[in-house]
């Protein structure tokens, strides 16, 4: 019994031994992860200040239009901002906005929530301008190309694991289509950087389009919403800060 007394002490303290290796292990990990996540805000930061700075094209109207800083496996794509924007300070700021949000209420997300936590980019980030007829310019291949070395530069310090374009312009960065209907409402394997990720496109929450307010458009919207809802990187913005899930 005296041995059985001495030979299990040295395993009580081997096995106290082994709680602080694991312990310390833990911690270590945890701060690893603080530096590198710090660090990858600060190179977000520094990202989007020099994006503010841009000039390249000469046709663009400035300001250049950003979203907050958000350190995000998701990523939202607009097509370009319109004349409100740029006052704003941010995207999406007027009633094609209001719509959006509104889809992204019905999932879970109100506009504040999605904000800060969404990483909201565009295919570019300058207002275009007018036609001469009426309606927002559409930019062109030489400006869409510009801005697409910042996205590329967004893709390799975020490696998003979702994006949702937003409209035709959007959607068509990533894949080719004729219709809206061959890609909205589908859950689309991509690669970036030598990275997988999904593409949930959703179409333009445009007013003056009747598409999401019609069928199928209707019921392709419902079923894009529901896919980005389900989708583990949303749950896993909805499970960090306790959003409510959508309702049934």
């Amino acid at each position: 019994m005296g041995n059985s007394q001495i030979n299990s002490a040295p395993n009580s303290a081997q096995t106290r031994n082994q709680a602080r290796s694991v312990s310390l292990s833990i911690h270590q990990n945890q701060k690893a992860k603080t530096t590198l996540r710090m660090s990858t805000l600060q190179a977000l930061q520094h990202h989007q200040q020099q994006l503010r700075a841009c000039q390249r094209c000469p046709q663009m109207i400035g300001p250049v239009v950003t979203g907050q800083p958000a350190l995000s496996a998701v990523m939202l794509i607009g097509q370009a901002p319109g004349d409100r924007e740029g006052p704003a300070g941010h995207p999406f700021a007027w009633t094609a906005g209001k719509t959006l949000f509104k889809w992204f209420q019905q999932i879970g997300m109100d506009e504040a929530q999605f904000r800060s936590q969404v990483y909201m980019a565009a295919v570019c980030r300058c207002f275009p301008g007018k036609k001469p007829k009426g309606g927002d310019r559409v930019p062109n291949k030489q400006e869409i190309t510009h801005c697409a070395d910042w996205m590329r530069s967004e893709f390799e310090l975020l490696q998003p694991r979702l994006l949702i374009p937003v409209g035709k312009l959007a959607i068509e960065q990533f894949c080719h289509f004729n219709r809206l209907t061959e890609v909205i409402g589908q859950c689309h394997s991509i690669d970036l950087n030598d990275s997988p990720a999904d593409l949930i496109p959703l179409p333009h929450p445009s007013g003056a389009s009747t598409w999401h307010r019609t069928e199928p458009g209707k019921q392709l919207l419902n079923d894009a919403l529901e896919l980005i809802h389900r989708h583990s990187a949303w749950q896993q913005l909805i499970d960090n800060h306790s959003i409510p899930t959508r309702p049934r």
